[in-house]
């Protein structure tokens, strides 16, 4: 997405939604910029697929304001807004040809046959499946169904297309090809995306912005390297790929922005714009590939943190340790491996220590951990 473009597409204001008396969403206010790729992420029952079926209009809202393009669209019903749904179970006619699927909603809308025709393989040309124009959906793989459900949306012009969960029936690779091809689409028809998914891994590699949700609530909203190299609370760092959380009293300032911590009886400099006093203890957040390891001898001490190896994943191109620290602290760690660097071939029960490159730790309050 071109970031000179912020021109707001969606926006909900201090929208709220119950189920049976059960507060699903309360008093949440979001824009989604022209032509960007935002995904709402969070675990099952934050709100997610509820905020897109408001979007859609699938779900009436109890309070609250929606806009499409600057046009009130709260109370429009769903077949009136230019927006449209991609479901996970993708929802094609089975005894309808995958060119018949594409033109059904342009059939409905009362478009002329020729016309109709004309952008239904121009949208299957898109999705690269004007091979399968005549085929029925069973004859497709996953893949192909899932591009027949986006072409049946995109055909139909919207200003917004909704995907829920829409790659989660897929095996691994086919997942990955799709998280792509998706973003290839996407770029290609300049259309807002709204993307729902529980898959932290999946949003990361896609989006523009990601939206974290937590019980109805937004937790953080940011590009992906904001969210996980900068998440806001803990339950973002957390949600949002592995991190390793180290409780750290404040011992001195050294510096502007520069303080002097304890973790496990060792002192470590701790960057942050926080302004912290003496005492004040906080979580001090690392990422796995954060940290570095090396062996100790068991009869050197050390000013570092340190523990042993107690497990190890090859994966190619990186090493994941599993570090167990003298105080019992479980620790993970992602190196590069290289296998001509000792340092980097460490085996079970080996001892180490571990370091970090200052500046590279996340500093949060207590409350916010």
């Amino acid at each position: 997405m071109s970031t000179s473009s912020q021109r707001a597409i969606v926006t909900l204001t201090n929208i709220a939604k119950s189920y049976n008396k059960r507060q699903i969403i309360e008093d949440l206010s979001l824009t989604v910029n022209d032509g960007e790729f935002l995904t709402l992420l969070g675990p099952s029952g934050c709100g997610k697929t509820t905020l897109l079926r408001l979007i859609a209009g699938l779900e009436s809202a109890d309070a609250g304001r929606i806009t499409l393009d600057g046009k009130d669209i709260t109370h429009i019903p769903a077949e009136r807004r230019r927006v449209n749904t991609v479901f996970q179970s993708y929802a094609l006619f089975p005894h309808m040809s995958v060119l018949d699927n594409v033109c059904f909603g342009l059939k409905m809308a009362k478009i002329p046959k020729q016309e109709r025709l004309e952008r239904a393989n121009e949208a299957l040309a898109m999705v690269r499946l004007s091979d399968y124009a005549h085929a029925k959906p069973s004859e497709l793989s996953g893949g192909q169904q899932q591009r027949v459900a986006i072409a049946r949306a995109v055909v139909n012009k919207p200003k917004v297309l909704l995907l829920d969960e829409s790659l989660s029936a897929l095996d691994f690779k086919l997942r990955k090809q799709m998280q792509l091809e998706l973003k290839r689409l996407q770029r290609q028809l300049n259309i807002t995306f709204v993307f729902v998914t529980h898959d932290q891994e999946e949003a990361l590699s896609m989006s523009d912005r990601i939206v974290v949700l937590k019980e109805g609530k937004i937790q953080q909203i940011g590009s992906p390297k904001e969210v996980y190299e900068t998440p806001d609370n803990l339950f973002v760092a957390e949600f949002i790929g592995e991190t390793n959380l180290f409780r750290t009293k404040i011992e001195r300032q050294l510096s502007d922005g520069v303080y002097q911590g304890c973790i496990d009886g060792k002192h470590f400099e701790i960057r942050t714009e926080l302004s912290l006093d003496v005492n004040t203890v906080v979580s001090t957040l690392l990422r796995p590939e954060d940290l570095r390891i090396n062996e100790i001898s068991s009869q050197q001490s050390s000013e570092l943190l340190v523990g042993k190896v107690i497990d190890r994943i090859y994966k190619g191109m990186t090493l994941d340790s599993t570090i167990e620290l003298d105080s019992g602290q479980i620790l993970q760690v992602s190196e590069f491996f290289n296998e001509d660097d000792p340092d980097t071939d460490h085996s079970i029960g080996q001892r180490v220590e571990v370091s970090w490159v200052p500046g590279w730790e996340v500093v949060l309050l207590e409350q916010d951990a």
